[in-house]
This record gives structure tokens, C-alpha cells and sequence, in this order.
């Protein structure tokens, strides 16, 4: 019987420690400025209880084996999720790295430990004049010792505009497609590799087809001698699905790229066909936000993006 493996990215919307937290350095409280005012341990309390009271339907209701995570302050406000999902049962650890951001927003994960085990972590930078978040590549192994990589995106926002902001997006997928390659060289060009994430831009944006090399078709990534990525998003597009929503018009920002390892038939680790999903608070036809960071703050809320699923399967 093979395994199955359910993995997961969700961006949590501003998950900052609190206002006064002694964990937060000078330079990213100096941008968070007045916005991280009124952010108390309540608050924060609350926002980690809704947060968790999602991740827990996920997986019908045993939880993910890997959450990619992105838009949270540290290592800190992680901890406080693992420990909110202890009802689940589950052995979650973390992987986690600081980055350069000036809000010092990150990407992290939390994953099975009785599943899998970190063989290694990177940090791919963004090269830019200005800081940025970076790119956070973890090498898994599953107990049956198969590597598995997963590369976890937070790409620069469109805040600015969506033109004038476009090219560092760009300059995200030429990361992303670089560090793809060199995966590939470092550990065989057979190695699976999975990269998730809000990356500010649809399946069809440059900075995904050009850059990222994040294509539509497997005929041409599975054929390809390119290190392509398949883009699971694309059977969701034109049907009204988004993650998140601007001026209550669906985008299709967060996503699920897998290279032809985990595509082709006679591949030890696979995607399950089909399996790619976006999931819901609820019943709600749009994000429910939580706020806070200057916004209005709603306690029954989650996070103003969906989460989004795969299913991986491992043979014996």
C-alpha cells in the first residue's frame, strides 16, 4: 500500500508577535510603525486560535503531513501554532529562518516528524537593492528515506502597482528557476522537487511562465530537457476560483509547481492527479479576514487568502 501525504500552504495574513514583543529587532519595527499598535497577546492569541481551527479541518480533520506557511514574524508565533494544534495528535516540528524583509515577514513550515526528516535547509535570496523575503528550500526526507524537496515563496507584492512591481517578481522566478537547477545538479537529476507559495502573481504572469518556468502542459515538462515545472493551478483557472480576491475579483495567487519527477508514471513519490485543491473556512465564497497591521480587526476571521492542498503519493 503506498503512502499518501497531504501537503499544504497557506498564507496567515500579518501573524506579528505583539506589539510589544522584545523579539522584534529596531529596523522592522521602525516599518511596522504605528501599524503593530493595539496588537496585543489577546489579539494574537485569537488569531492563532483561528488559524489553527483551520489547519485542523484540513486532511479531513487529522491535520496536514507538511504546511508551508508565509506572511508570519518568527520562529516564535510558529511555536504558538504547534502548540494550538497539539489536539491534532500530530509530532509537528518547524523550519524556520529569519529574513531581510523590512516588515520581517518569513516563510516557514511545520511537518509530520514521524513522517519525515530534514536532511537540509537554504535560504535563496532575492537580489535587489531593497531587502526581500527569500526563498525557503527544505530537503525532507521520508521515513522510507526518498528525498523529497519543497521550495516555499512569499514573491514581492503588487503593492505600487502591478506593472511597476512586475519585475521583481521576475527577478523571484529566475530565483526560483536558478535554485531549481542547481536542486537538481547538487542532488541527481531525478530528485522531486515541489515549490508552493503566494507568489503576488496568476499562473499566467510572466514571472511564472518565463521566469519560474512554471508551465501548463506536462507534454512539454515531462519532455522538456529545461528543469520545467508543472503548474497544478491551471485546471482552476476561468472558473471563478481565486485565493485571493481584489475588489471581489478572484486571483489565482497561490500555487503548486512540481517538476516532471513527481509527474512521471514510474516515479517513487507522485502527485496524485487531480488532487490540488483550495480550501475554505466554511462555506465562504471569498477570504475572511482577520485584519489587524492598521486594519480593521474581525475575531471571527481566518486570513485574507485560501489555503491550497496536494496529495503526494510514496510507493512502498
Amino acid at each position: 500500500m503506498p503512502s499518501q501525504y497531504r501537503i499544504a500552504f497557506w498564507n496567515a495574513e500579518n501573524l506579528f508577535d505583539t506589539e510589544d514583543s522584545p523579539r522584534r529587532e529596531q529596523k522592522v519595527a521602525r516599518a511596522l510603525g504605528r501599524d503593530i499598535t493595539g496588537w496585543t497577546q489577546a489579539l494574537l492569541d485569537r488569531k492563532i486560535q483561528q488559524v489553527a481551527s483551520f489547519i485542523q479541518t484540513m486532511n479531513g480533520g487529522r491535520g496536514p503531513d507538511i504546511i508551508g506557511l508565509c506572511e508570519i514574524e518568527n520562529e516564535f508565533v510558529v511555536d504558538l501554532l504547534k502548540q494550538a494544534l497539539a489536539p491534532l495528535g500530530r509530532n509537528y516540528a518547524i523550519v524556520h529562518h529569519d529574513t531581510q524583509d523590512n516588515r520581517g515577514i518569513d516563510v516557514a513550515f511545520l511537518y509530520d516528524d514521524n513522517k519525515f526528516n530534514v536532511e537540509a535547509t537554504f535560504n535563496h535570496f532575492i537580489m535587489r537593492r531593497n531587502a526581500t523575503r527569500d526563498i525557503l528550500q527544505v530537503n525532507f526526507l521520508t521515513a522510507k528515506g526518498r528525498r523529497l524537496i519543497i521550495m516555499g515563496n512569499h514573491w514581492p507584492s503588487r503593492s505600487g502597482g502591478e506593472s511597476e512591481s512586475a519585475p521583481y517578481r521576475a527577478m523571484a522566478g529566475e530565483t526560483l528557476a536558478y535554485f531549481h537547477e542547481r536542486a537538481l545538479e547538487v542532488n541527481g537529476a531525478d530528485t522531486p522537487v515541489l515549490a508552493m507559495g503566494d507568489f503576488n502573481d496568476e499562473p499566467f504572469d510572466t514571472s511564472l511562465v518565463n521566469y519560474a518556468l512554471g508551465l501548463r502542459t506536462p507534454k512539454k515538462v515531462l519532455s522538456g530537457r529545461n528543469p520545467y515545472f508543472l503548474n497544478l493551478m491551471w485546471p482552476l483557472m476561468g472558473n471563478g476560483e481565486g485565493t485571493f480576491f481584489f475588489d471581489e475579483a478572484p486571483n489565482l495567487f497561490d500555487q503548486i509547481l512540481v517538476n516532471k519527477n513527481l509527474v512521471l508514471p514510474n516515479s517513487p513519490i507522485r502527485v496524485k492527479t487531480g488532487s490540488v485543491k483550495i480550501l475554505r473556512p466554511g462555506s465562504s465564497l471569498t477570504p475572511i479576514r482577520f485584519g489587524g497591521m492598521g486594519k480593521p480587526i474581525n475575531q471571527d476571521g481566518f486570513s485574507d487568502h485560501f489555503a491550497i492542498e496536494v496529495t503526494v503519493t510514496e510507493a512502498r
